[in-house]
């Protein structure tokens, strides 16, 4: 996976911060219901009876959901890859994976399965899902592993919901799914339209959730950052209507969560966009809206050194403003 979403899962490895949920995700299921649903940590043969003497029916993948019918020994009776198709509420949309099979009735030996009362679960399936998101940045990742570090983070959210992992949990899930979708689309003609309408929305739900649960956190700032993606032009086509409106976007976000963890990238990148437009309107002879477009960029340029002046966005953002001041295009050709 050595390509944009590679580097976009990579980034996501971060230490992990233990924050307790601030909202529990909400299960109508009986407590028998809850106790019968695991997953398992590694991939399973289903077969027809608690033998091996015969070939294995299907197989369940780590990530993928199961539900305990019965147990006999070494063996567990389960009904295989259930995973829901029902929305758990208004924000959620049944789950993506290049694996998916219909559910079927069998026996899996009972090793690696793991559900809402095994204790220390919810460290169990995360440590699979960041070692399996680890694995996806790597050269050579095995096949899938994205896919299931999606599914087991989901699965460490959604069956612990008291653990201080689950809302890392759900936003790294959320996270993985939008860096694939939005590696996928990127490929399509329309990924270089001007107007972000012409192109394939990115499914928010995931995030949404995040931030619907988890609000006032640093996962909620950063789910609402990388929303931003769905409202980004994909091409400026040398125009200023785009970069004029993500200017805005970034600043109203930065403005939204002051001090965030994103948001001192986010005003980065509404000083730069102000750059751009200074040539741009440079280009059609507009000298006041020129002016004013160089006025805003230093203007973020000190609001990022005053709020946050140990971070790298300030310095570029001070740069980008002194090469403006000095007549320096930061868009196109730079060359007198």
């Amino acid at each position: 996976m050595r390509s944009a979403h590679t580097i976009a899962l990579a980034t996501i490895l971060f230490t992990p911060t233990l924050l307790h949920a601030q909202k529990k995700p909400k299960d109508n299921r009986s407590g028998y219901e809850r106790s019968a649903r695991a997953t398992v940590l590694h991939t399973a043969n289903v077969y027809a009876t608690a033998d091996t003497g015969a070939p294995p029916l299907t197989t369940v993948s780590p990530g993928h959901e199961v539900v305990v019918t019965s147990r006999n020994g070494p063996w567990v009776r389960v009904f295989a890859n259930t995973d829901s198709k029902d929305a758990q509420d208004e924000d959620t949309e049944p789950e993506f994976s290049d694996e998916t099979e219909n559910p079927i009735t069998g026996w899996i030996h009972d090793k690696g399965v793991v559900g809402p009362t095994t204790p220390g679960g919810d460290a169990l399936i995360y440590g699979l899902a960041a070692e399996l998101e680890a694995q996806a940045a790597e050269p050579h990742a095995p096949k899938g592993a994205a896919t299931a570090a999606h599914l087991l983070y989901r699965r460490a959210g959604d069956y612990f919901p008291d653990s201080p992992l689950a809302a890392e949990a759900l936003f790294r899930s959320a996270d993985i799914r939008w860096q694939l979708d939005k590696a996928a689309n990127s490929d399509l003609p329309s990924a270089r339209e001007q107007d972000p309408s012409l192109r394939p929305a990115l499914y928010e739900g995931e995030f949404k959730r995040v931030i619907k649960l988890y609000p006032n956190t640093p996962f909620a700032a950063r789910a609402a950052y990388a929303l931003i993606d769905n409202k980004l032009c994909g091409d400026w086509q040398g125009l200023p209507h785009c970069p004029e409106i993500e200017s805005s976007l970034y600043q109203k976000y930065a403005d939204k969560f002051p001090n965030g963890p994103k948001s001192a990238e986010a005003l980065y990148n509404a000083a730069y966009r102000q750059g751009v437009l200074v040539t741009m309107y440079t280009v059609q002879e507009d000298k006041r809206r020129a002016d004013n477009a160089a006025r805003n960029c230093q203007s973020i340029a000190d609001q990022l050194k005053t709020q946050y002046p140990q971070s790298d966005y300030t310095t570029r953002a001070l740069s980008i403003a002194f090469r403006v001041s000095q007549g320096i295009p930061v868009f196109g050709n730079d060359r007198d």
